[in-house]
């Protein structure tokens, strides 16, 4: 572990910490209501990072060139998953079916499809067998494996995922060599595409409808944006204090997960939530660096997609807090409770903190050869 990155490990430790501590103080009406109890988040969050520690550290270890070699099976068992959520999953009163039930457990097939698309891309674009600044060896693979499990992820309907999906795709694309006319003409199809979706998909287009004008759904969207708003604000310069939020109390929906930001702004306020937008910030920094001085092609793809995501993710995230976009009911990395996201983003950490682990190493064989 000498070799690791440390300021990016102490930082993702960091983050994880403080959301177990806002955890213990903002899901407790959210507990009671489920539970009668007000911890009942709380635990359920603990467990997962606690099963998330090992996960880290089997992905910490895990070799890279092997990780390359499984991509295709990791890629095929995803879309598997996702197909099957589509059949059996759950919604749990959501707005989209995207739990798969596994025993007493559940399972988040998307959360897993994001990692292993990087994966995919990554391994795809560093074979050397296409040059993906060519038509048919990038922009074409680029689209194919982009469109299936985006089309999967539309059927659930899931429009926070569809964006990180894309979002992180681009990012592996754009670093592998992409010909910017290819590159920005596919973003404006994407785009064209994502029109046409929302159109015809009335649960995004009512979302999108409410981001405008929020009178339109007063008591159910329209309520989560303007609630989201009047927790942040309330918040002024130093915050509520430590277990003092109101709005968590019936006023923001989901609070544990999707609105948590809002809701620990209240307590913290401005000064403190700065913090925890410099800490993303941060993250993807190193994540920029290690990817910079990583040994191989296929390990600096691979964290540039890992820090796209953990970045990316949280970036959206706030935004819908702040209503810059419309609700996509995705979760702040690290900080929301959601096993499947905490799981998986814990693992992608691991990945690449091994990735600078190499790239230390490597740079010390340099200095003493």
């Amino acid at each position: 572990m000498q070799n690791i990155d440390k300021g990016l490990f102490f930082t993702v430790a960091g983050l994880t910490i403080f959301g177990l501590i806002m955890m213990s103080s903002i899901s407790i009406a959210g507990s009671f209501e489920v539970t009668g109890q007000n911890d009942f988040y709380f635990w359920r969050h603990f467990w997962h990072v606690l099963i998330g520690i090992p996960i880290f550290l089997v992905a910490f270890k895990f070799p890279i060139e092997k990780l390359k070699k499984l991509s295709v099976l990791l890629f095929l068992i995803s879309l598997i998953l996702l197909i099957l959520t589509l059949t059996i999953g759950e919604s749990y009163g959501t707005a989209a079916r995207s739990w798969l039930p596994i025993g007493p457990f559940s399972f988040q097939p998307v959360e897993l499809i994001k990692l292993t698309v990087i994966i995919f891309l990554s391994a795809l674009f560093a074979s050397g067998k296409s040059n993906p600044s060519t038509l048919e060896g990038g922009f074409v693979p680029f689209v194919v494996v982009m469109s299936i499990p985006a089309i999967l992820i539309v059927a659930q309907p899931d429009f926070g995922s569809l964006l990180v999906l894309i979002l992180i795709s681009a990012a592996v694309y754009f670093s592998a060599g992409a010909n910017l006319k290819h590159f920005f003409g596919g973003m404006g199809i994407f785009f064209a595409g994502f029109g046409i979706i929302t159109l015809t998909t009335p649960y995004i287009l009512h979302r999108v409808k409410v981001f405008l004008d929020p009178s339109l759904d007063p008591l159910n969207t329209g309520f989560q944006v303007k609630q989201a708003l009047i927790a942040i604000g309330s918040g002024g310069i130093f915050g509520r204090g430590f277990q003092n939020s109101i709005q968590k109390f019936d006023y923001l929906p989901e609070v544990q997960s999707d609105t948590i930001f809002a809701a620990i702004a209240e307590e913290m306020g401005f000064l403190r939530i700065l913090i925890l937008i410099g800490a993303y910030f941060y993250i993807g920094y190193r994540g920029y660096q290690i990817a910079k001085n990583a040994q191989d092609h296929f390990s600096k793809l691979l964290a540039v997609g890992i820090t796209t995501w953990i970045v990316g993710q949280a970036f959206i995230n706030i935004a819908v807090n702040l209503a810059l976009l419309p609700n996509t009911g995705i979760t702040l990395p690290l900080i929301s409770y959601g096993g499947s996201s905490m799981l998986l983003i814990l693992a992608s950490v691991g990945i690449l903190l091994q990735i600078s682990g190499q790239s230390h190493q490597q740079k010390k064989r340099h200095y003493y050869h």
